[in-house]
């Protein structure tokens, strides 16, 4: 009776163990879920912001608008990315960053666009959705790293296996952005 009763103990000790693993996994997955969906957030904000900004520059920077094209045809292929191509995603939000910095670099040439407080507010506005989105962005690779770490360690990866979790790609910082910044004076 004694054996029953510890087998019994161990049986339900093993389940428990692994109903724990198994919903820290599912904790893991949703968490990183949870954080591109934020991103995801901040990459529309950023998307509905554009065509005010586009209006806005439109009416001093009449010389700048191949600037202006390549920012609007940018956000048409952030709108058009897959919903789970993260990648991609990440990949069309850098090129939009760095033309949304061309950008702002226009109220050095235009000093009426600079004094104009709708240009301004839209400028701080993009400044806070950029500097969110970088956070999202470290936010989702902590996430990711936890989940990864779970589904690597032991026992965890066995019922990681069991259950085919897979583990998420890092968001990379595009190859452009490591290279050595050149000053001169």
């Amino acid at each position: 009776m004694l054996t029953i009763i510890i087998v019994v103990i161990v049986i339900v000790l093993l389940i428990a163990i692994y109903a724990g693993v198994y919903n820290g996994l599912v904790s893991a997955r949703v968490h990183s879920q949870e954080s591109w969906s934020q991103i995801d957030v901040q990459l529309k904000r950023r998307n509905d912001l554009i065509p005010n900004l586009v209006e806005t520059v439109k009416g001093y920077g009449k010389y700048e608008s191949s600037t202006l094209e390549k920012v609007v045809e940018l956000r048409s292929q952030m709108m058009q990315v897959p919903a789970g191509d993260h990648q991609q995603a990440m990949e069309v939000s850098d090129q939009l960053t760095n033309s949304l910095k061309s950008i702002f670099a226009l109220s050095e040439s235009y000093p009426d666009l600079k004094a104009s407080t709708q240009y301004a507010k839209l400028m701080e506005e993009l400044s806070n959705t950029e500097n969110k989105i970088a956070y999202s962005r470290q936010l989702f690779n902590s996430t990711a790293a936890n989940l990864n770490t779970k589904i690597q360690s032991f026992p965890s990866n066995i019922v990681a296996g069991i259950h085919h979790f897979t583990q998420v790609e890092y968001l990379q910082v595009p190859e452009t952005e490591k290279e050595n910044v050149k000053v001169s004076f």
